[in-house]
């Protein structure tokens, strides 16, 4: 397995991607995975040097580019052929690395997803998810938040397929129970897209479908894998996000509220895409790209992809 990192996005780099990649090959010594790094040479090797980061399982591709964090994600690509995100996607849609990840441009990680690599046949629309803390020491998969602000029925309820079959194999949640994020519980409820959704994942035999959630569901245990639009999505992460920061100015020694940091769970996987994309938050620090790389990893070792493929073109 290769493992390529863009070493150049987000607000530390490069240093805070190497320090990641030092503390995973730190803490994992046995796996064997290699790991490519994209981005500027000398000043990779400077770090390597200054760090004490072992070389054997590391390859660098030189780049001479940066897209910024608020470029036009489609023009910088287009233009910034020789920048880490463009060489990242190159080398990954060739077979030359096996797994992408960065914590830069987030509309350029997108787009460079959806433009640059196969997208799983008979997949409407590739979708984001996260990672939720749980009340009950688990944890739940929010999808979409943010890829897709405006969806139809049919795409929400593969989206849910693609979740149950994540939280299943990634998250080792054995039947992950599946909601749908509404303004109430009972059948019915919610505005036009909700309420052709509920049908939908009423009759899809792929999930264990329990029907709507509310808002304050978002953290408890009654469902584990949790399907909204990106629009919704993302307002519910950005609202996660803030709860963290509140509790690490009052409550900083809640077990709970801590487990809010984003770096505990790397980043957040493109699910729909034919090879495994990992977007990490930008300011992301070692922590967050060393879970980066060992949620890429667990993706790939547990061949997540075609069982997506395979839960979307049962046979």
């Amino acid at each position: 397995m290769n493992v390529g990192i863009d070493t150049m996005g987000g607000d530390f780099a490069p240093q805070e991607a190497l320090r990641g990649v030092k503390k995973y090959l730190e803490e994992d010594k046995s796996n064997g995975i290699k790991i490519t790094l994209f981005g500027d040479a000398e000043a990779i090797k400077e770090i390597i040097v200054a760090e004490n980061i072992p070389t054997g399982s590391i390859e660098i591709v030189a780049t001479t580019q940066v897209i910024g964090m608020h470029e036009h994600p489609t023009k910088a690509l287009k233009e910034k052929t020789d920048s880490s995100i463009a060489a990242g996607f190159q080398y990954l849609a060739k077979g030359k690395t096996d797994a992408f990840i960065s914590a830069g441009n987030t509309g350029a990680m997108l787009v460079g997803a959806l433009f640059n690599l196969k997208t799983i046949e008979g997949i409407l629309r590739p979708v984001i998810s996260s990672i939720i803390p749980k009340q009950n020491g688990g944890t739940g998969l929010i999808l979409d938040v943010g890829l897709n602000a405006d969806c139809k029925p049919e795409q929400l309820n593969q989206f849910a397929t693609l979740g149950a079959v994540y939280a299943r194999h990634v998250l080792e949640i054995e039947n992950p129970k599946v909601g749908l994020i509404n303004v109430g519980e009972e059948e019915g409820k919610g505005n036009i897209l909700t309420q052709g959704t509920y049908p939908l994942l009423k009759e899809n035999q792929q999930i264990n479908f329990i029907g709507n959630i509310e808002g304050r569901d978002t953290f408890n245990d009654k469902a584990d894998v949790m399907v909204c639009d990106g629009f919704t999505g993302n307002i519910i992460l950005k609202l996660a996000e803030s709860i963290y920061d509140i509790s690490k100015k009052e409550a900083p020694e809640s077990g709970y509220l801590n487990r809010f940091n984003f770096e505990i769970y790397g980043g957040t996987p493109v699910l729909g895409v034919a090879h495994p994309v990992i977007v990490g938050h930008g300011i992301s620090k070692a922590t967050a790209f060393s879970n980066m790389i060992r949620v890429a990893e667990k993706m790939l070792k547990t061949d997540v992809l075609h069982k997506l493929k395979d839960a979307i073109q049962p046979r």
